[in-house]
This record gives structure tokens, C-alpha cells and sequence, in this order.
């Protein structure tokens, strides 16, 4: 019986590891959390990311070692991989944490992505005079440590208000919609590709996921398909991947990369003849990968902050109910709902306060 052990042990962690019972894998975690929800479906090792005493006793407790986010130490993962396989490498961790690293590397494999700009310093930003989307480099998800600067005199004060930290200022980009590209890797380089899936958000969190997209031609869906490939290949990568990609009419724009199972690619669960979930167990434990061909229409639809009805969720024709097993709180995921199949997902969407008119959001 293989153990993976995840260096994190939130929603993410939970969903692979409860993909990976029927396949006979046990699962360890390592959280600073005493209540860590992945906890229920493993052996929960309660320590700081950075323990070395966490770390070690994660390293001994499994065959291999993957994470949950990418926002874990990569020092962590590196001194894991002294001790036990990572997968996928810590390089991706290291490449995926730096958003400058990530759009060199689009721009490396020829993948088109908005305009950018390193920030140092305030005069950095004053010198740049033009408007676009001011980002750390490091951190922030969900629309955090991000700064929209429409023209003269949002940057005053930018810099510092954004933590005094390297920044990356992105040109403004009048897109269509955004997609996001999610594929596997398994260890023998077998490249495995979902479909493009359209994603809409509310202040900076994504709420609602249409998949298949919506009039996704086989153009779009083979360009997708490409760019997150170079990527996989390029850094050897194992287990699943996301590139989340603006669409200008026939173009794609990388926007970023996720070295993880992805919230836009939930609804694999019952919408793919495959979750990313359980592929993305089967990749880092060596075993063959499976179809990744949707089932139909499917759409995925948030819970933030907390949890409507589950009667009145339920009875909603084709839904299927996933909570997390965390407290609610403002703007904190606490589950979700994939409809399949026909239009309940309105329905869904107003039970979780989600309007189905939300707008797609860098």
C-alpha cells in the first residue's frame, strides 16, 4: 500500500486523499492546524511548514510527498526531496511562487502572455507611468496583494501599501472571458489534458465554472492544450496543473500557473470520467492516468463564507454536494456544488449568493 504525505492539509489535500481510498493509497498531512479538515482522511501531523521536526516525521510517514498549495516553503520541499520523492519537483513550487519567474518562463516556451513589468521601489513605479494591474510577485490568491491602477496618481503610494515588496505591474487587457487549461503529468511523461473550462468571479474569488466552456472550438481547446504541456515537460513536472488563460478573440494569454490540483477543475469530480483529484494520486504514485473526457455540461458553483440549506441545495436536479468541513467565515471556501447536466446551476448560484452574471476578474 503506498502513503502519500501533503504538505498541507486543507479542501485540496482532503478531496486527493479521499480520491485515493478506492485505490488502496493512505494519506499523512502536515498543517499547523489542529482541525486541518484533511485530517478525517489520514494521519494529521501537526506542525508549522517549515518544522524540521514536521518535515521529517512527513518524510517518514509516506512514499512520496506532493502539496496542496503553492504558497508552502520550497526550502520545505527541497529538504523533503534529500529524504523522499517530491512530486511534483520543488522547482515548479519555485517557479509557480515568483510571478516573474512564471511569466519568464511563459515567454521562454513562447507562450503569450499580457505586458509586464518589474517594480523595486516607488521610483520604479513612477518611472513606469501607466496603468495595469500592480501584483506581488510573491503570495496573494483570491485578489489579494493585488492593486488596479487606472491612471495618473493611483501609484502614489502604491508600493508601500502593497508591503514594500517586489511588485509585477500587468498591463490592463481587454479580455473575452477567462479559461483555465488543467492537465496531468504522469512519471512516464504521458501528458493527459481536461477541457477548457470558463471561469467567473466576485471580488477576486472565483465563484462559478463552466465546463466544458461555452462554444470551446477545437482551435482554442489544441492552443490550451499546448501551452500547459511546454510547461509540464519543460519542468518535468508529475501530477496535475493549471494555466489560467484570458481569451482575446482566437488568442490565449497565460495569466498564471498553479502547481496543484485547481479550484476551477472541482467538477471533475462527477463531470470527468477522471477527477484531477484522482489523477493527480495516480500521477505521483506512478500509476497509469485516467480519462479526462467530460461526462457532459457540468458547472461549479463556490460556497464563500458559508453553507446554504443542503435540503435545498440537493434538491436541486443533477447537484452534488461537497463541504469541507470548515467554519464559516467571510470570504473563506467552504465547499462546493457541481450541477450536471441543464440549468439548475441558477438555482445553485442563488442559494449560494453567487450571481449568475458574475464577470470573469484578473
Amino acid at each position: 500500500m503506498t502513503t502519500v504525505g501533503f504538505l498541507g492539509g486543507g479542501q485540496l489535500a482532503r478531496m486527493m486523499a479521499l480520491a485515493g481510498v478506492p485505490l488502496g493509497i493512505t494519506s499523512s498531512f502536515l498543517d499547523p492546524a489542529t482541525d486541518a479538515c484533511a485530517g478525517v482522511a489520514g494521519e494529521l501531523i501537526v506542525g508549522a511548514y517549515d518544522s524540521p521536526d514536521g518535515l521529517d516525521r512527513l518524510a517518514a510517514s509516506a512514499d512520496v510527498v506532493t502539496f496542496e498549495f503553492e504558497s508552502v516553503p520550497a526550502s520545505s520541499a527541497e529538504r523533503l526531496a534529500s529524504r523522499v520523492a517530491v512530486q511534483p519537483p520543488p522547482r515548479a513550487l519555485e517557479v509557480a511562487q515568483d510571478r516573474l519567474s512564471e511569466k519568464r518562463l511563459f515567454e521562454q516556451l513562447g507562450i503569450e502572455t499580457t505586458g509586464f513589468l518589474a517594480i523595486d521601489s516607488q521610483q520604479d513605479l513612477d518611472a513606469a507611468d501607466r496603468p495595469g494591474v500592480l501584483k506581488t510577485r510573491r503570495l496573494g490568491y483570491d485578489g489579494k496583494g493585488q492593486r488596479v491602477l487606472n491612471g495618473a496618481g493611483d501609484a502614489a503610494g502604491a508600493f508601500d501599501e502593497l508591503g514594500g515588496v517586489p511588485l509585477l505591474l500587468e498591463d490592463i487587457v481587454p479580455f473575452d472571458r477567462e479559461l483555465s487549461a488543467i492537465a496531468v503529468r504522469g512519471r512516464d511523461g504521458e501528458v493527459r489534458c481536461y477541457p477548457l473550462v470558463e471561469n467567473h468571479h466576485a471580488e477576486g474569488i472565483l465563484r462559478i465554472t463552466h465546463a466544458p466552456a461555452p462554444d470551446l472550438t477545437p482551435e482554442l481547446q489544441a492552443l490550451g492544450e499546448r501551452y500547459v504541456t511546454a510547461v509540464l515537460e519543460q519542468l518535468e513536472y508529475v501530477g496535475v496543473l493549471a494555466v489560467e488563460l484570458f481569451q482575446v478573440g482566437a488568442r490565449l494569454l497565460a495569466n498564471e500557473m498553479a502547481p496543484r490540483v485547481h479550484n476551477s477543475g472541482h467538477w471533475t469530480i462527477e463531470g470527468a470520467q477522471t477527477s484531477q483529484f484522482e489523477n493527480h494520486m495516480r500521477a505521483v504514485c506512478g500509476l497509469p492516468l485516467g480519462d479526462v473526457s467530460a461526462r457532459g455540461e457540468s458547472t461549479m458553483v463556490n460556497l464563500i463564507g458559508g453553507v446554504p440549506d443542503a435540503a435545498a441545495v440537493l434538491a436541486v436536479e443533477g447537484a452534488h454536494l461537497h463541504l469541507y468541513g470548515k467554519a464559516p467565515r467571510p470570504g473563506r471556501k467552504v465547499g462546493h456544488v457541481t450541477v450536471t447536466g441543464g440549468g439548475g446551476w441558477r438555482r445553485i448560484a442563488e442559494l449560494a449568493g453567487a450571481p449568475a452574471g458574475t464577470t470573469a476578474a484578473r
